[in-house]
């Protein structure tokens, strides 16, 4: 399957794997690369030196390319850049910052660079940055989203006819029918995160995995749009944060009742209850994991099927 995101990755199928912190590490991204699709190395939740260790092991689990996320406000980010240029990792997915901080730099040394937005506007600015293409990312996404909550199906179309540079469509994407229905709006490719959480090959805890599989239709909400706006599915510590809000609490005081390493308790390490699960409103469609590979050839087999299935002009090219 060929069309500007192929080409221009180098990969086999237009499905790319998020960057998600503490369940994308090299043996996720190196078994999505594997299976045809892009890899990415969640480095938002590492130490420069285990991002080093991670990119070493996924160049050795795998002969395809894969990818680094890095969010552009983490504190050690000249490192991972340093990294990142040393190993000759072949591209990297920029968010959360301006893309024009590093992508010159990154795209000097042959790597490619793409950037996830949540609107027309930042789409524009990364498109006048230099970047290779951007992720259009709904409110239907799990993790640190947009303050706009514009969904998937508005979003896709409006970047679309605005930008020039290959669109990849994420968010509330985890089958090949919302594949089919992604690049319909005009998307070259797709990439989702909530469907490889729930994964063999995912870093996440297996509680969290579980927990993901049972989720059922609202069983997840965006909060914390003071900090940074976040996903997550509803558990103690969401209750918790859901009373907080009633008597108008200070942005410091919501720092101050988040505290520090939510996320990795609760993906990471398994605490349902004091952990902060991020993860998509799509996991209510997920009932059951697989390795990537039967997850990439699943996507695929029926986003072949309902192609075929409908008449398309030629304006969608692929």
């Amino acid at each position: 399957m060929k069309n500007r995101i192929t080409k221009l990755l180098s990969i086999k199928y237009p499905i790319i794997q998020a960057g998600m912190i503490w369940c994308s590490d090299w043996n996720l991204a190196s078994a999505v690369s594997n299976a045809g699709g892009l890899g990415i190395i969640g480095s938002g939740s590492m130490y420069p030196d285990v991002l080093k260790e991670n990119i070493i092991n996924c160049k050795n689990a795998t002969n395809q390319p894969f990818a680094v996320n890095i969010p552009l406000l983490y504190p050690n980010v000249e490192e991972h850049i340093k990294s990142i240029i040393d190993l000759k990792v072949p591209i990297v997915f920029t968010s959360a910052g301006n893309p024009n901080t590093w992508t010159k730099e990154l795209k000097s040394k042959n790597i490619k660079v793409i950037h996830v937005v949540s609107s027309v506007k930042f789409a524009l600015k990364a498109q006048s940055s230099g970047v290779d293409a951007v992720v259009a990312e709904g409110f239907e996404a799990g993790g640190h989203n947009g303050r706009e909550e514009t969904t998937s199906l508005c979003l896709i179309p409006d970047i679309a006819k605005e930008i020039n540079i290959p669109l990849i469509a994420a968010g509330g994407i985890v089958d090949g029918r919302s594949m089919l229905a992604a690049m319909i709006l005009g998307a070259d490719a797709v990439q989702m995160g909530t469907r490889f959480v729930a994964s063999k090959e995912s870093s996440a805890h297996k509680n969290f995995k579980n927990i993901v599989l049972k989720a059922k239709d609202g069983d997840t909400k965006l909060t914390l749009k003071e900090i940074t706006p976040v996903r997550m599915m509803k558990n103690k510590f969401y209750q918790e944060i859901s009373d907080f809000y009633e008597n108008n609490p200070t942005k410091e005081q919501l720092l101050k009742k988040l505290g520090r390493a939510r996320a990795k308790l609760g993906m990471f390490e398994g605490d349902l209850d004091e952990g902060e699960l991020e993860i998509g409103q799509a996991s209510s469609q997920i009932n059951e994991y697989f390795k990537c590979c039967d997850i990439v050839n699943q996507i695929m087999d029926e986003f072949i099927s309902l192609k075929s299935k409908i008449s398309f002009d030629d304006k969608f090219n692929f």
